[in-house]
């Protein structure tokens, strides 16, 4: 087996269009996704600032110097308002949102109460709220200098009206549109990668090579174990650069859990070389497999949160991405660099990676007896 791998990465590492491929062109979208959303994070100044409407009811020196403070914020560029024109433009969507100080906020923070802080938005901006949100929270606990500060009520127009649940990391300073950016583009890549590299093994049937393989003292399993452990140490390479470029060019803190990190990377890559296999095995020509994945794998990532955050999906699709790859690879990233939850939380995700893994194996087996050894 491991000469077969052996053979199997010669051929892959030789081909340069195939390299680059799999390796520059995820880079590219995760470049061009992360350049959208904001991706240098929250301590770059390469993007532009997002326009906040502030309206001031408290009309205190505290009140001021909040303000004052969120101008000088890198994110954020505050243009301050009335109430009516900051609901009217709102309303009109001239703008996604505005935040509110109301009257009393001084008076709350030397008592130590809950300060008034609202958030007006526009229904049809909801994704663009999730994703400044978290940032102005974080923002706005640390000038008022309290851990337990208390997340503004999301509260729209009237004709908006929508009350909005706290969201988890609402105090991180972590950019969500990065992570997005990051962790849907390198599994969606990833499936595309390690598809081609499992239907290479239709391309050797078709060549003859596959029998002369079997002519020797090899059984037919040994040969798709082999391929499958070459698309695990593709998809392995591939989803480490990807987060090493993260790191390195758009600060994504990969060591914030190192060990986590590692392991998903793991889970992930053989749950997706297993898919590669298994595509390979259930179709008859390469041809065929080419098609099949390309449609498969699209579907998954569109429901699984590869091509669609699943913060936009509406409920019922919520429900369906669990039967894709997708979304439990991105969820368990998540888990990592937007929740951080420890080991044992994140362990069921893992699992769940590692036994879709293990039924597409066997099922694998089965067909690729049936399917790609017949007439071999």
């Amino acid at each position: 087996m491991l000469r077969l791998f052996k053979k199997d990465q010669i051929l892959f590492w030789s081909d340069k269009q195939a390299v680059a491929l799999s390796f520059l062109l995820p880079i590219v979208l995760i470049s061009l996704f992360a350049f959208t959303f904001g991706g240098f994070g929250n301590n770059s100044n390469s993007s532009e600032p997002t326009e906040l409407l502030v309206v001031d009811l408290d009309q205190t020196p505290f009140s001021e110097s909040l303000i004052t403070a969120l101008d000088t914020a890198a994110y954020f560029k505050v243009i301050k308002v009335g109430f009516d024109p900051a609901n009217e433009k709102v309303s009109t969507g001239d703008a996604p949102f505005a935040l509110v100080l109301h009257k009393g906020l001084n008076d709350s923070s030397i008592q130590k109460k809950p300060l008034p802080f609202e958030l007006l938005y526009d229904l049809a901006k909801g994704m663009e709220v999730r994703m400044v949100r978290p940032v102005l929270t974080g923002h706005l606990t640390q000038l008022t200098n309290s851990s337990s500060q208390e997340i503004p009520t999301v509260r729209p127009p009237e004709k908006f009206r929508l009350e909005l649940t706290s969201l988890v990391g609402e105090t991180k300073e972590a950019n969500l549109g990065l992570i997005q950016a990051v962790c849907g583009t390198a599994i969606l890549m990833l499936l595309f990668s390690v598809s081609g590299l499992g239907a290479s093994i239709l391309e050797e049937k078709e060549n003859g090579t596959l029998s002369r393989l079997l002519y020797s003292p090899i059984s037919a399993n040994t040969v798709l174990f082999a391929k499958m452990l070459s698309t695990f140490s593709l998809a392995f390479i591939q989803l480490s650069i990807m987060f090493i470029f993260s790191w390195l060019v758009f600060g994504l803190d990969i060591f914030i859990n190192l060990p986590a990190l590692i392991l998903m990377i793991t889970c992930t890559a053989f749950a997706v070389s297993s898919f590669g296999i298994f595509l390979a095995s259930i179709a008859k020509t390469r041809a065929q497999a080419q098609s099949l994945s390309t449609l498969i794998i699209l579907i998954m990532s569109s429901i699984g949160g590869s091509i669609i955050p699943m913060f936009a999906m509406p409920a019922i699709m919520k429900k369906v991405a669990v039967i894709s790859v997708n979304y439990w690879g991105i969820q368990g990233f998540f888990d990592i660099f937007w929740r951080d939850l420890g080991m044992v939380e994140m362990l069921p995700k893992m699992l769940i990676l590692l036994g879709m893994g293990a039924v597409m194996t066997l099922i694998s087996l089965r067909f690729f007896n049936k399917n790609v050894l017949k007439l071999v």
